[in-house]
């Protein structure tokens, strides 16, 4: 990456880029808190993550490739927890988000980012997705779909607009949706699975490693490249963990304004620009602390409890339904047929405790889904474009940007494509916008933080490795689209 900017390089070593954001003040760091005050950092996250890879399409592979390819999903959640942590490491430094200290370099990357966050979930697939469950369970007809979509997105704007602190509002829902997710799945396992799919995934490992190709070919490259990506959160999503722990109030955090409702809270129309510190003992014995509760929190919250999900969910569907086609290609017809099953073997109870569950899933992806994007666009127009503004503060252009997703989802869903579809449509798109962020993280947190506090050693080999893996797949799907466009395959 060429430099071409303005630099404050100070005897510290903080060397931030100044032409297009002003220079970082000095502060002290805050005194790192307990591991049981910052619990929920990452449920934000964690509850977008359930939805996508956990829910539907990792489990819609396993219908069609068996558990042999987990092992795939297991490397991309932990390159997330790796990926998640350095865009931790940046904010619990500097208070700023990831994609601030991105446009310090060049300003239109908060542009590019929020546009790889706006473009593939404009399609709201999620909502889609909730609804046809909701479906399935009262018997409701297709034709009902785009009218529960539409009820379920003006429910998150309007109550998303009237919460005086949004993050603890999103916080606090998400919370009890994980709570009746990890109920069910615990119940499900114990009940509904069976051994030979538990061990099937060690197995069967070497049979999915050398039938990839295979694989890739029968379920496609965009899905592929889809469940690795969102085999966690996925695409610019992971970025605004930036946000959840900054409103959490963890690091130089604090110190940046948080997003409250523009009828219920109060407002600071101030940019979110952020702080450096004095490269001292005391600050440093700080840094390792918060280094090490964000850390924990992180595999705690996301890795454990979304891994687990994911894995869960899959064994179930591999013990419930095997190997085979459900349904119509890009359809979600294999979760009706898992209720059915799941329903004659165990009870009817069970069947309609599985809906309930998939809804609950899908509306805390969708939450999660509209606060991101709002987020990150709110971000990246307050800081990048809009500082000198009193009026438009990071709170109004969030509920701007919240609104217009919710508006336009409703609008979109009347076309009638196949919820599945549009997942695949997000998630391929994410693992582009991974593929350039990831990169742009080493660059980041080596260039601008200071000689103790940046990335290094085993960390850099693996951020370094995720890159070079998302360069290969963005590169082989565009490549394939390309070629599907000529061959008239699309």
């Amino acid at each position: 990456m060429t430099e071409t900017v303005s630099s404050k390089a100070s005897a510290d070593g903080w060397n931030e880029p100044t032409k297009n954001l002003p220079p970082l003040e000095v502060r002290d760091l805050p005194e790192p808190l307990p591991l049981g005050k910052i619990i929920g950092a990452s449920v934000i996250l964690l509850a977008t993550a359930l939805g996508s890879g956990e829910l539907l399409i990792w489990p819609y592979i396993t219908t069609q490739a068996g558990v042999g390819l987990l092992w795939l999903a297991t490397v991309g959640f932990l390159a997330q927890y790796f990926l998640n942590m350095e865009i931790e490491r940046y904010t619990l430094a500097t208070g700023e988000t990831a994609v601030t200290g991105f446009s310090r370099f060049w300003k239109p990357w908060g542009i590019v980012f929020a546009l790889g966050a706006i473009l593939p979930n404009a399609f709201p697939g999620w909502a889609s997705s909730a609804a046809t469950s909701l479906t399935f369970l009262t018997g409701w007809g297709e034709s009902t779909i785009p009218w529960i979509v539409t009820i379920i997105l003006v429910s998150i704007g309007l109550a998303i607009t009237v919460s005086p602190v949004v993050y603890n509002t999103i916080e606090r829902v998400e919370m009890v949706l994980v709570v009746i997710i990890v109920a069910f799945l615990a119940l499900a396992i114990v009940v509904a699975t069976n051994l030979s799919a538990w061990t099937g995934i060690v197995t069967e490992a070497p049979q999915g490693i050398a039938n990839f190709p295979r694989y890739v070919n029968e379920i496609g490259i965009a899905t592929i490249l889809g469940a690795i990506a969102f085999a966690g959160a996925g695409g610019a999503n992971n970025l605004t963990q930036s946000n959840y722990i900054r409103d959490k109030g963890m690091g130089m955090g604090v110190h940046i304004p948080r997003i409250v409702s523009p009828i219920t809270g109060e407002e600071e129309a101030r940019p979110s620009t952020g702080y450096s510190f004095e490269v001292n003992e005391e600050n440093l014995r700080r840094w390792d602390g918060w280094w090490k509760v964000a850390n924990r929190e992180q595999l705690l919250t996301f890795v454990v409890i979304g891994l687990g999900t994911l894995i869960g969910l899959s064994v179930l569907v591999a013990s419930v339904l095997g190997e085979g086609t459900y349904g119509d290609p890009g359809s979600i017809d294999f979760l009706q047929e898992e209720a059915r099953v799941l329903g004659q073997e165990i009870g009817v109870w069970f069947e309609y405790f599985f809906y309930i569950a998939c809804f609950a899933v899908l509306l805390s992806t969708n939450i999660g889904i509209v606060d991101y994007v709002s987020r990150l666009t709110a971000d990246s127009l307050k800081t990048g474009y809009l500082a000198r503004s009193e009026f438009w503060s990071e709170s109004k252009l969030y509920f701007v940007a919240a609104w217009i997703m919710c508006i336009g989802g409703s609008a979109i869903i009347w076309s009638g494509i196949e919820p599945l579809w549009l997942l695949v449509i997000a998630s391929s798109g994410g693992g582009v916008v991974m593929f350039l962020y990831s990169g742009m993280l080493i660059w980041l947190n080596r260039r601008i933080l200071p000689e103790p506090i940046k990335i290094r050693g085993a960390r850099l080999v693996v951020i370094s490795i995720t890159f070079a893996v998302f360069a290969v797949l963005s590169i082989y799907l565009v490549y394939w689209y390309v070629n599907a466009a000529l061959t008239g395959q699309l």
